[in-house]
């Protein structure tokens, strides 16, 4: 029996999902984490990424054995994925030369701004381009020593693998691609600024069902220090998790999309065409297997309602009536639903860090409630459902009016879809878009780089990815599709005005807040 396994180092959790031939999860596990604010720039150590995945690692392998009795040992494929892009150097000693930048930072807009200008093309803030050459600007010492540049997928690849490389979905976000490769002029605009020849660090580009190496001795024993794990397991190539989420829900055919809502939240659209022009809110990025997509990328999701359902969690505590986190999840998302439409006038901005999409570089979570405002714990929770959907709802309406792109169903994957179809429905509303979700959603991205993995083992002679996951990995799947209600997308759009004109408030908070001297 064929067993592959996905590991995707993710925002909040390291989760490692193992599937057989029936392409679904038999034996999973996880391991939470959380980024760091340090020296003015969001990141994680490497070191917690070793240990997540081991920790994630050992419960999906204690799960394997109570489920099947033997000890899991071999696989016959595997493939990591992780939160994407960012900006990871190495010298040519394989020594880390910079902390890890994540995606969250909102510190190159100078950079990104110059890139997008020569480009000819938006190169959006969190791109690995835009990094380097904002430490370009910055004259930080490291650049003079770099040797190879990647991202947290494609460093754990590497590490496992000594293989440098990167899937289509993965590597079109650090520097945009021509086909099946780098673009060769943009690079060289790139070389011309900077003087330095960018592609000379990059990783290989790696199409979906391609061998992007095999598992050594070291890198089993860093997955699996019992080393009950062997080597030479194959690997595909290793993806972020957008191409893992358009994986995960069979949007890699032109004309579909996916959102996914977690720490961050981001639609795919597959395009059937390029876009006429480029947009400062749209990333032109590929599917796994080289398809062109629209990208509509917000920093701030659920963070903040994380933080306010921990609040509640530590309340009922205090009073004695603890609940499990999934059931304070569900049953806070649903009251959701019996709020007023609107949200009874309340206001809430999401803005854990800083937000390309409104134009800041620094985020303070904010609620404030005018004084004729409906006070209560639907509207407060409905608020926060609607806040996490703003920044994604602005880009997806430009799509549709300046470039006739409008999905006729996205499907949803992450966190927020966990909850009996409370974010779901709201989010058909606020998009005006069928919202879909399969029995899968809340696996995400470490189920999508699984498939990626059976895929590169099990794909028949001129078998599509496209094909393969509509044929063998969906074709008996479920799903619930929830279309929009009238009521919610009629109240969405009175919030978003209000959230529009609240931003105000927001940037005076950034400033107060954020701006001091002494802060970053």
């Amino acid at each position: 029996m064929g067993l592959y396994l996905g590991i995707e180092l993710g925002s909040t959790r390291i989760k490692a999902v193992l599937i057989d031939q029936s392409f679904a999860p038999v034996a999973s596990g996880a391991h939470r984490w959380e980024n760091l604010f340090e020296d003015g720039y969001w990141t994680y150590r490497l070191e917690d990424a070793w240990t997540g995945i081991q920790s994630a690692y050992a419960e999906l392998a204690a799960d394997y054995l109570n489920t099947t009795g033997q000890p899991l040992t071999e696989l016959d494929g595997m493939g990591v994925s992780a939160m994407m892009h960012g900006y990871l150097p190495f010298d040519g000693g394989g020594r880390q030369l910079a902390p890890f930048r994540t995606w969250r930072n909102t510190s190159t807009e100078q950079a990104a701004g110059v890139l997008s200008e020569a480009f000819a093309f938006n190169l959006p803030q969190r791109w690995s381009a835009a990094h380097l050459y904002q430490a370009f600007l910055n004259k930080e010492p490291h650049v003079r020593d770099l040797s190879f540049l990647t991202t947290l997928a494609g460093y754990v690849h590497w590490t496992l693998t000594g293989q440098k490389a990167a899937g289509m979905n993965e590597a079109s976000g650090m520097m945009p691609l021509c086909g099946d490769t780098y673009d060769a002029a943009m690079a060289s605009r790139f070389e011309a600024l900077s003087g330095l020849r960018i592609t000379e660090f990059l990783p290989k580009v790696l199409s979906a069902g391609e061998r992007a190496g095999t598992l050594t001795a070291e890198g089993a024993r860093l997955i699996d220090p019992t080393g009950t794990l062997r080597p030479g397991v194959p690997l595909c190539p290793p993806e972020g998790d957008a191409g893992t989420g358009m994986a995960a829900t069979n949007s890699v055919r032109a004309r579909t999309g996916n959102v996914s809502a977690g720490t961050s939240i981001f639609a795919n659209i597959v395009l059937d065409k390029p876009l006429s022009a480029f947009y400062p809110e749209i990333d032109v990025m590929a599917s796994p297997s080289g398809r062109p997509s629209a990208c509509v990328h917000s920093n701030n999701c659920a963070s903040d309602v994380d933080a306010w359902i921990g609040l509640f969690a530590e309340a009922f505590g205090l009073m004695g009536a603890e609940l499990e986190l999934p059931e304070l999840y569900n049953r806070l998302f649903l009251k959701a639903l019996e709020g007023d439409a609107d949200g009874g006038g309340l206001f809430n901005c999401n803005y854990v860090s800083g937000e390309h999409m409104t134009g800041f570089d620094q985020g303070v979570p904010l609620f404030a409630r005018p004084p004729d405002s409906r006070f209560t714990l639907a509207n407060f929770m409905r608020t926060h459902l609607f806040s996490a959907m703003t920044s994604l709802t602005a880009g997806m309406e430009l799509l549709a009016s300046r470039e006739g792109v409008r999905p006729e169903l996205l499907t949803g994957h992450g966190g927020l879809f966990k909850t009996d179809k409370a974010a779901q429905t709201l989010m058909a509303g606020a998009l005006g878009i069928p919202v879909a979700v399969t029995e899968t959603a809340g696996e995400g991205g470490a189920w999508g780089i699984a498939l990626l993995a059976a895929y590169m083992s099990l794909k028949r002679a001129g078998e599509t990815l496209e094909d393969f996951l509509e044929s063998r990995v969906f074709a008996a799947g479920r799903q619930t599709v929830v279309r929009p209600d009238p009521r919610d997308a009629e109240g969405f759009q009175a919030f978003f005005a209000r959230h529009k004109t609240g931003l105000a408030i927001e940037r005076a908070a950034v400033d107060a807040f954020m701006k001091t001297p002494g802060r970053p």
